[in-house]
């Protein structure tokens, strides 16, 4: 699934499908079956592709260990239930839109949208539990317009943007999943963490001149921190149960 994913994003990046994915991106070279096996055809190419030689970035067997990784943890967390399939549709999205926004600042429209309209047909349909077509749809609304507060305060008080569109619909489409309560813990968490990382990432001189550090990621670590830890005892901790 993890190669899938990578190949998804090298797709997405340039906001084309046209361009085949499973090719080498420096000669073209068609990518065969079994030099297309998660982490370990990255190891016997020796991290190079096997007909211009070029060197075969270390994010793809990342990519594909992270993806299993998070996918064993969602299967653990859910156990066998209809629902546990929908969810490792949503980690998977929330992969891809995380490192596309890592690499691009942008939250492309042809995966937020499509992962909106999915949680509230789920909600609707009965398949998330927990969260009733009401809930979805409140979580909706409180992604989208809370970003969107947050938005124009800044850009009124800085005259600044200190976030992207693309981030309100990611925000609103957690919230299509995981109810309007798990909009403030999200949150809270992508804050916490995005500052720490940004804060490390200027110390360690990797932050260059006007680049900063996209929201998105760490809006989607949030929500699937929601998730494997499960949305009521998130509120436990904070209080709020």
């Amino acid at each position: 699934a993890g190669g899938a994913l990578q190949k998804t994003l090298d797709a997405l990046k340039p906001l084309s499908i046209a361009r085949p994915a499973s090719r080498c991106p420096s000669c073209g070279h068609r990518i065969r079956w079994h030099e297309n096996i998660p982490v370990l055809s990255w190891l016997m190419l020796k991290r190079r592709c096997s007909a211009c030689g070029t060197a075969i970035s270390a994010r793809y067997p990342f990519v594909e260990i992270g993806t299993a990784t998070l996918f064993a943890l969602v299967g653990l967390r859910l156990g066998p239930q209809p629902a546990t399939l929908l969810w490792l549709g949503v980690v998977a999205a929330l992969l891809a839109l995380a490192l596309i926004d890592w690499d691009t600042t942008v939250l492309p429209d042809a995966l937020t949208l499509p992962l909106l309209w999915a949680g509230l047909a789920a909600a609707a349909l009965g398949a998330l539990p927990g969260v009733t077509p009401s809930n979805s749809l409140a979580g909706v609304a409180a992604g989208y317009l809370s970003l969107w507060a947050v938005y124009w305060l800044f850009k009124l008080t800085t005259g600044k943007e200190g976030m992207g569109y693309g981030d309100f619909k990611l925000l609103a489409a957690l919230g299509a999943w995981l109810g309007w309560q798990a909009i403030l813990p999200i949150v809270l968490f992508a804050s916490v963490l995005g500052a720490v990382v940004g804060l490390g990432m200027k110390v360690a001189g990797a932050l260059r001149e006007g680049r900063f550090v996209p929201f998105g990621p760490f809006l989607a670590g949030g929500g699937v921190a929601v998730l494997l830890v499960g949305l009521p005892r998130v509120l436990e901790w904070m209080g709020w149960a």
